[in-house]
């Protein structure tokens, strides 16, 4: 596991930068206790990353869920009966796990997933401007189009052009000129250069322009464009950050539809994270998709238990490891330790930290997973793939990322279905003798009800007086519908003057009375 600590511990150190402001914001967002976001960064990293199959992924409080929280939370009438239906979802995971549903995550193409990407990519980059200019009105984590300060994403960024901030701005841009230098020509310079992350360097150079530029009145950073760490006073105080589920609640029907909701979302998003991290792994590894759930699970009890958010594996912090050149599962864990030990020993250095040097990190992030170059390759794969891919990228845009998931999965089924009627046989017509068209149709390998609209349609506008050959030879399965049109075509058949000429591997049948008992004796021999 520590063959790799070489790559796995700078790229745990950009993870916990990226993860640090997010946990912190989807907590306000939600309407949460900004302590309980770090609880759930924490146990998602330290937990969730040591049970997990998946050795990229990482997993924390999730911008997805941020809406249902801060419902659920004033649904409830109190966060500790909030807390107990994470637990109650938690435990319906690790239930979800058992019953093998991981295999889900499998069901979903591959261009909602890369499309998935993208959009998210693009709303980061989004979201992220107003706190590259110092413009903090809505909390970091909010990523859904319809804010919860009121605005939506593009008048937020209208808003942020007229509260620029002089300090964060420079800030920002040098640390993206850091960024930009670190990765293009100083990584290939030396190897201390890939050691020593960018973004770490980044920082620095914020927490010191912030120092540096406190008392100048037009260079100053105010404390509402700085990372918001909890500070107790004592270790007293501390704890009493933690909060316990309140469990005398748990015959409440509305805590169980929380809980099943929490649960429900959460593994989907994890399942699609999965299935999106798998893809941007540069060794194209496999995670076990029904112990991540068991594993999501589980961290959610823990993280229910002790006052946390739920938890899902996150797409924002698992390509910033994955580009950050993060190899095993330890980059999640040592981000885990990392956010722990920082909350406890530095919060006030933490505190110095500039939200637009982070922004800077993210606008990295962002840029990777939305390359122009990605839109050209759709495009020139077509209309099939670009279709559901362009529209689930502007789905996420412009509504969640939930929401613009379901209707690129949505227009992926259409596509599906029109390629399905399309390509359900295949007709020609060979030549004319006797006064009667000859024509062949031929049945794809596999045809379902699926196909009863193009196979209605060609079989009903057969002229009369026809000769057609039904070739049957390649077809492995067949649906019962299609056996009934068949059936019913049969009659039809005989009252148009339509000769039919079965063909199968077993020989060939004039004018079949019933395909029926052939369709389920072939079947039963196969």
């Amino acid at each position: 596991m520590f063959k790799y600590i070489k790559n796995d511990l700078p790229a745990s150190i950009v993870v916990f930068f990226v993860a640090l402001p997010l946990c912190l914001g989807i907590a306000l967002a939600s309407g949460a206790p900004l302590f309980s976001g770090l609880i759930a960064g924490i146990v998602g990293g330290i937990v969730v990353g040591a049970l997990s199959g998946s050795q990229i992924g990482v997993s924390g409080p999730a911008a997805g869920l941020a809406a249902i929280v801060l419902t659920a939370i004033a649904a409830l009438g109190s966060y500790e009966n909030f807390l107990l239906a994470v637990v109650l979802g938690g435990a319906i995971q690790v239930l979800f796990g058992v019953l093998k549903a991981g295999i889900i995550g499998y069901y979903f193409p591959s261009s909602v997933i890369k499309g998935m990407l993208t959009g998210i990519g693009i709303i980061i980059i989004l979201k992220q401007i107003p706190h590259f200019f110092g413009y903090d009105a809505d909390p970091e984590g909010d990523f859904a189009f319809f804010q919860v300060d009121g605005e939506n994403t593009f008048s937020e960024i209208i808003n942020s052009l007229n509260f620029i901030s002089l300090g964060s701005t420079i800030v920002a841009f040098v640390g993206l000129g850091i960024l930009v230098l670190w990765d293009r020509v100083l990584t290939k310079k030396a190897k201390i250069f890939q050691l020593v992350q960018g973004p770490l360097v980044a920082v620095i150079f914020g927490i010191l322009f912030f120092v540096f530029a406190q008392d100048n009145a037009s260079l100053s950073i105010s404390t509402q464009q700085l990372v918001s760490v909890p500070i107790p006073g004592d270790a007293a105080s501390f704890f009493a950050q933690f909060s316990l589920p309140n469990f005398s609640e748990i015959g409440n029907p509305q805590i169980w539809i929380t809980a099943f909701t929490i649960a429900l979302v959460a593994s989907l998003e994890t399942l699609l994270c999965v299935e999106a991290t798998d893809k941007l792994d540069p060794r194209k590894r496999v995670t076990p998709t029904n112990r991540e759930l068991l594993a999501q699970g589980t961290g959610n009890m823990i993280s229910g238990m002790i006052g946390g958010l739920p938890i899902t594996q996150v797409i924002v912090r698992s390509s910033a490891n994955i580009q950050s050149g993060g190899r095993t599962k330890m980059s999640a864990i040592i981000h885990g330790f990392f956010l722990l030990t920082s909350i406890i020993l530095i919060p006030k250095l933490l505190n110095m930290i500039p939200l637009s040097v982070l922004a800077a990190v993210l606008f990295i992030v962002g840029y990777k997973l939305a390359k122009p170059a990605l839109f050209k390759k759709m495009y020139q794969l077509g209309w099939k793939q670009s279709i559901p891919f362009t529209v689930t990228v502007l789905g996420i845009i412009f509504t969640d990322l939930l929401i613009g998931i379901g209707l690129g999965l949505a227009v992926g089924i259409v596509v599906i279905l029109i390629k399905s009627y399309q390509n359900s046989h295949f007709l020609h017509i060979e030549d004319k003798s006797n006064g009667k068209h000859r024509i062949k149709m031929t049945l794809a390998e596999e045809v379902t009800f699926f196909n009863k609209g193009a196979i209605l349609k060609e079989l009903d506008s057969l002229p009369e007086n026809t000769y057609l050959e039904l070739d049957v030879r390649k077809t492995r399965f067949l649906d019962n519908d299609i056996v009934e049109i068949l059936e019913d075509f049969t009659e039809k058949a005989r009252n148009r003057h339509i000769d039919i000429k079965l063909i199968s591997e077993r020989g060939e049948i004039e004018n079949p009375d019933s395909y029926l008992e052939f369709f389920e004796l072939r079947s039963k021999s196969a």
